[in-house]
């Protein structure tokens, strides 16, 4: 079984930057695509982005603000947030499923098997 919990989230001005960490436990990470998700208050949960072994991709939307990235030997995956903005406010949420290939990365939230219990994220104008 896998365990994710997330960790960084807090209280940041707009413009500031923040790093979400997701730890993982019970499986070795490097055999897992990892994946951070975000739910804005009212709205369904979003893709965030994904990483697998070597490749990695992020919301078009998010592009140039936010990466995504891993340390294998830390069992760790991390979101790094810059220029965020009042809009980000959200409960982010790492995700874990099978790892298949590289070339295929996956953006549902179906497609994913095991959760976070997130971390929440709130940027003041």
């Amino acid at each position: 079984q896998v365990q994710l919990v997330e960790s960084g989230g807090g209280l940041v001005q707009a413009g500031g930057s923040l790093r979400l960490s997701c730890a993982t436990s019970g499986r070795t990470s490097s055999t897992l695509s990892m994946a951070w998700f975000r739910r804005v208050p009212g709205q369904e949960r979003e893709f965030v982005a994904t990483i697998n072994r070597y490749t990695r991709n992020h919301a078009d939307s998010l592009k140039g603000r936010f990466t995504i990235s891993r340390d294998n030997a830390k069992n760790t995956v991390y979101l790094q947030l810059n220029s965020l903005k009042p809009e980000d406010t959200a409960v982010y949420y790492c995700a874990a499923r099978e790892y298949s290939t590289d070339e295929a990365y996956y953006t549902r939230v179906y497609e994913y098997d095991y959760w976070g219990q997130g971390t929440q994220v709130t940027v003041s104008s």
